[in-house]
């Protein structure tokens, strides 16, 4: 934990997946902060739509393509002047057996997920960089990228390398002692359009066996943690950032599965460790 991001009021924030889901609970948030929001998202109506609801700026943008990223990053800085906070959120969740993924489930999971957020950092850190009065990444990775989840493995994959730049960056910016923070948010069950992400697969990778799945159908979602809102996983983001964390968590209730998979690499290095939960 280290220097927080404590002022919101009058800085520039850029969700992307900010449409829905948790995207549009950060928006939101931030403008109740009393920021200026950039929403950006793939789907065109539902992005315009969100945006005349909320009162941010729509942008659309494919996060998998480097060159539309850095266009809205470029039209967010020419309109506001600056950005200060950038939550590289856009992500998808299709489930898949390992073996019987094609290259082309792999790409698509990968060129959104991972991608996306390489995109986001690529070309909105020289802008956070830029800010005397700093500024703030948040990147959306998942319970997922902490522990793996069978069916989910694609998805693990990503969101594991999204928390391991999020804390390489985050050690990197603090080497370099700049007033810019990195907060990685891990979420375990949030309702979202997560569940229905086949709906913007593109038509060049459509080859694939990965499936939309009902979340809240699932057993072990609908019996045993309670969901979350959009609006409760931002509250834990901006609570983060004020508190200068590295991680935010939705679902402490999940600690359990992390602690499990922690334990099992230290003993592979002879060492034994105890579960003590708060």
């Amino acid at each position: 934990m280290g220097r927080g991001f404590s002022e919101f009021k009058g800085k520039v924030a850029v969700v992307t997946g900010g449409a829905s889901g948790i995207g549009r609970g950060l928006a939101e948030r931030f403008i109740d902060e009393g920021m200026q929001v950039v929403i950006a998202d793939i789907e065109r109506d539902a992005l315009d739509r969100t945006a005349a609801e909320i009162g941010a700026l729509a942008i659309q943008t494919d996060v998998s393509d480097a060159a539309s990223v850095a266009a809205l990053a470029d039209a967010a800085h020419s309109r506001f002047g600056a950005v200060h906070v950038v939550c590289n959120n856009a992500g998808i969740g299709s489930f898949g057996r390992i073996r019987d993924l094609t290259l082309a489930d792999w790409q698509w999971m990968i060129n959104v997920n991972l991608w996306g957020v390489i995109h986001g950092v690529h070309h909105f850190l020289p802008l956070l960089l830029e800010n005397p009065e700093g500024g703030w990444i948040v990147n959306t990775a998942s319970m997922g990228g902490l522990a793996a989840f069978p069916g989910l493995g694609a998805y693990a994959t990503t969101k594991f390398g999204v928390t391991a730049l999020s804390e390489t960056l985050a050690q990197e910016l603090a080497q370099d002692e700049v007033p810019v923070g990195v907060t990685v948010l891990l979420p375990g069950p949030v309702r979202s359009n997560l569940g229905r992400s086949l709906r913007n697969r593109p038509a060049d990778l459509a080859a694939g066996t990965l499936a939309d799945a009902d979340l809240e159908s699932l057993p072990q979602y609908r019996d045993r943690l309670p969901w979350k809102t959009p609006a409760q996983a931002a509250e834990v983001v901006i609570t983060a950032m004020r508190e200068g964390a590295l991680y935010a968590v939705t679902h402490p209730e999940l600690v359990e599965r992390v602690f499990n998979r922690t334990q099992g690499i230290v003993q592979a290095f002879g060492y034994q460790a105890e579960f003590s939960p708060k």
